[in-house]
């Protein structure tokens, strides 16, 4: 699907559609794709009303925002259809308040206890999503030129992705996506999204081509940290934020030969 094909179609009903359709193809990840499923309505409504209500630009009021409106029914959704442990780890966090620091920290890049960087960011993607280049004033990190970082908020890289080029004597362009505002951006194919290393000898790819056709993982020697890449040239309908929550099994297999995920994904697994 190309940038243009991927403007043209409701983020949001692509999301939903192909968490349905991934569900079917791969039961071993239910929970999880069960999780996202009921989470993406309720980011979807946060998303729009972010664009029509046009929230704070001061990155503590946002976070107030943000609890105020997004986290609640985010609790919901996640107490309701999220497995026992994580329904009772997000009452216990709840129960405990200072829910606007809670979201204050994951704006600011600051290290969380896996419950609390679930709960700041399945309540904040939507609302810097809708933000656009404006997320970039309500987060703090490293912006460098040539690091792996989001040019837009200095986030980390959730999911790397390629896609058609549209010409069959141009190389597609790898792109990063942000774990925390959904931004993209190109990044070198050769290039280690943790540390940046580009010796080709220290850089490692592993891939379960039967299951997993169009998902790899790009590993690397140096600092022992990896990414998925999701090529949309070998699945013209895979969306990569999904995709990525659906492949369990290469994030394992990656584990086992001990490599740690540039960042979690959204729900936990790295």
């Amino acid at each position: 699907m190309t940038s243009a094909s991927l403007a043209a179609v409701d983020p949001w009903t692509e999301r939903r559609e192909r968490a349905a359709a991934l569900l079917a193809r791969y039961p071993f990840a239910g929970d999880v794709l069960r999780l996202y499923a009921a989470v993406v309505p309720v980011q979807e409504r946060a998303f729009r009303s972010a664009r029509d209500d046009a929230p704070p630009s001061d990155a503590t009021q946002l976070a107030s925002y943000i609890a105020e409106r997004v986290l609640p029914p985010v609790v919901d959704v996640s107490v309701a259809h999220g497995p026992h442990r994580l329904s009772e780890a997000v009452r216990e966090r709840v129960a405990a308040g200072q829910l606007a620091d809670l979201v204050a920290r994951w704006l600011g890049g600051e290290d969380q206890p896996a419950i609390e960087r679930y709960l700041a960011r399945v309540s904040a993607a939507p609302v810097l999503e809708a933000l656009g280049a404006a997320a970039g004033r309500v987060c703090r990190g490293p912006r460098e030129e040539r690091g792996a970082h989001c040019p837009v908020c200095g986030g980390l890289p959730q999911v790397a992705y390629v896609e058609p080029s549209g010409d069959d004597l141009v190389t597609a362009p790898r792109r990063l996506l942000c774990a925390r505002c959904g931004s993209a951006w190109i990044f070198p194919r050769l290039a280690c999204a943790g540390c940046g290393e580009t010796a080709v000898s220290r850089l490692v790819i592993f891939a379960e081509t039967e299951r997993f056709p169009h998902i790899r993982v790009d590993g690397c020697g140096t600092c022992d940290r990896y990414l998925l890449t999701v090529d949309l040239r070998k699945d013209p309908d895979a969306v990569p934020i999904v995709d990525e929550l659906a492949a369990l099994p290469l994030d394992l297999y990656a584990q086992e030969r001990g490599m740690v995920k540039v960042t979690a994904n959204m729900m936990g697994m790295g």
